[in-house]
């Protein structure tokens, strides 16, 4: 891993939050027990159920944008309640998507606590799991597969799909189901803006070849 590659996705990340600077609160989820195992971090909405995908698997996504800052968040409690999570899950097949936007320096896990996590869903997360859509991806997320690239197998890489846009979630989700928050989609319709105001890319079109001496207007003379 390159060190001017991190200091360059931080230096991304800094601008972001100047630009950014609001985090949500804690989603209240009025089903949410406070005797909940987990509520110290069940209660920012990080992790959730969200219906079925298309072919009836269960759906669970992941928010970063619901990722309060680091000293504010045990990581090792959210790694512990995300497989909490999975476990009710995992015996059958199962979906997972990631919302990516919102993940920031502020609130961004340590490289350690990433390698820990991968360890830590062995077989038994894996084998079931049958799509991961990772949703917004950037270059950190590039960084981090180069990272990871010699520990995760050819079959494992074949079940993630990068989205750009919401709308392509609809292709493989019931989308009216997903609790997208809305920081990412207003982030999603900033981008689809920004793509909007670009060019198309300018063609160019060789210059026409002038006629071989044999030729008049490009008919053979002979």
């Amino acid at each position: 891993l390159s060190p001017l590659e991190l200091q360059k996705d931080e230096a991304d990340d800094t601008q972001s939050e100047q630009e950014e600077t609001f985090m949500p609160p804690p989603l209240e989820d009025p089903e949410l027990n406070i005797n909940h195992p987990y509520y110290d971090v069940a209660r920012h909405g990080i992790i959730q159920l969200a219906g079925d995908d298309n072919s009836g698997r269960k759906v669970i996504t992941f928010s970063c944008c619901r990722m309060p800052p680091s000293h504010q968040l045990n990581h090792t409690r959210l790694l512990e309640y995300l497989k909490y999570t999975l476990d009710q899950y995992v015996e059958n097949d199962y979906t997972v998507v990631y919302f990516h936007y919102g993940l920031k320096s502020l609130n961004k896990p340590s490289l350690k606590w990433l390698q820990t996590a991968y360890k830590e869903f062995d077989r038994k997360y894996k084998k079931n799991l049958k799509a991961l859509y990772v949703v917004h991806p950037t270059n950190f997320i590039k960084i981090l597969w180069n990272i990871f690239k010699p520990l995760i197998s050819h079959k494992f890489g074949k079940k993630v799909t990068y989205l750009n846009y919401l709308s392509d979630l609809g292709e493989h989700l019931k989308y009216d189901q997903l609790n997208i928050p809305q920081e990412v989609i207003r982030h999603d319709e900033n981008l689809r803006r920004k793509q909007k105001g670009k060019l198309p890319p300018v063609v160019k079109v060789p210059p026409p070849r002038p006629p071989l001496p044999t030729q008049q207007f490009g008919v053979s003379l002979q």
